[in-house]
């Protein structure tokens, strides 16, 4: 399975929502960077995704988006093969 790393914050219920369909879709282990704890964090998501919020998720290499766009990948069937790939 694919490595998921996601920046969040502790309060977000948008990233409780990605995470709560990705571990629905089987993925045990999330690489949470939590950027409200570490300022650079915040930086390095920016400088990654030209986006300020959270969540901001990867997928592998690939970005995927926030979790707006991870439930529309799952919708379209792509999310599954997206996680299982190596």
């Amino acid at each position: 399975m694919n490595v998921v790393r996601m920046y969040t914050t502790q309060v977000c219920p948008f990233c409780i929502r990605a995470k709560a369909l990705l571990r629905q879709r089987g993925v045990d282990q999330i690489d949470e960077v939590r950027v409200d704890l570490d300022p650079t964090e915040r930086e390095r998501m920016v400088e990654l995704t030209g986006r300020r919020t959270v969540p901001q998720i990867f997928i592998g290499d690939t970005h995927v988006g926030g979790c707006d766009d991870l439930y529309a990948l799952d919708q379209r069937g792509a999310l599954a093969p997206m996680l299982a790939a190596t």
